[in-house]
């Protein structure tokens, strides 16, 4: 997977990664790895949510339609909901826009032994918030910096930071946009902004690219995954995300002695 990982400070041209790439690879050949992949993330949710030693921040950015439920419901589908949560920032409340931008955020962040998905993040606010000329490109390039130093304080801190850019085309786009339209069981997905928001594509990918390129880093590099192809963007999902558990070595805590003593005695009375 690290082909799809992009290094610190990598300048990126979105125009050159493939939404269609799958690295060669076709659904029916990864069918029983994916179904592995699902056991074994399933196994290690339950290590990590026992250890209780890191938090697990999964971030999930892309433009509209690019799958980002779709992503979260097949990711997490068959491990322990005591483990995870998930989070959706939208437009700012009161309370929130009466504080700094990364307030309502950090607020939000796993504790130790679970896993905490963001449906769209802090980066909205160097993405919608530029787009729309609520702040201007000196204030977004400071708010880089301040966010590659808040995910190092979270990295520093027991916090693994996992970070998906679900990379689609415009073409795919459209024919999300016009299935919302034209399947009744997809009418509750669509919404006005949906046009307005497509008008900006250019923009998207260009401050994408300036986010891409300044806040990968080495304690929380970005993904750039392919996803037009719904299979392959699961499989890069679940694929990596289960390597940076596996990376973790961790195991079971100890028991004390008080338990051993307990479990001893209920092993002779049978």
């Amino acid at each position: 997977m690290d082909k799809f990982m992009i290094d610190s400070q990598q300048q990126i041209d979105l125009k050159t990664f493939d939404p269609n790439d799958t690295n060669g690879l076709s659904k029916d050949s990864i069918k029983e790895e994916y179904s592995n992949l699902q056991k074994e993330f399933a196994h290690l949710q339950d290590i990590f949510y026992a250890s209780k030693k890191f938090a697990l921040l999964i971030v999930l950015q892309g433009i509209d339609c690019s799958g980002k439920d779709g992503t979260t419901r097949k990711l997490l589908n068959d491990i322990n909901p005591n483990g995870f949560r998930v989070e959706s920032f939208k437009e700012p409340t009161q309370e929130e826009l009466g504080h700094d931008y990364l307030w309502r955020i950090h607020k939000s962040v796993p504790q130790k032994g679970f896993i905490t998905v963001f449906n769209r993040s802090y980066y909205e606010d160097v993405l919608v918030t530029r787009v729309h000329g609520l702040i201007d490109d000196n204030t977004a390039f400071n708010r880089f910096n301040e966010i590659n130093m808040f995910e190092k304080f979270l990295v520093n801190n027991n916090t693994i930071i996992i970070k998906f850019f679900l990379h689609i085309s415009k073409d795919f786009q459209k024919k999300k946009l016009e299935d919302r339209l034209e399947i009744p069981e997809k009418h509750w997905k669509f919404s006005a902004s949906d046009l307005t928001e497509r008008k900006s594509w250019d923009k998207y990918q260009q401050y994408y690219e300036d986010l891409l390129c300044n806040c990968s880093t080495d304690e929380a590099p970005w993904n750039i995954v392919p996803s037009n192809k719904r299979w392959f963007r699961d499989y890069v999902v679940l694929k990596t995300t289960v390597d940076v558990l596996n990376n973790l070595n961790l195991k079971y805590p100890d028991i004390d002695e008080n338990i051993k003593e307990l479990i001893n005695k209920v092993k002779e009375s049978n």
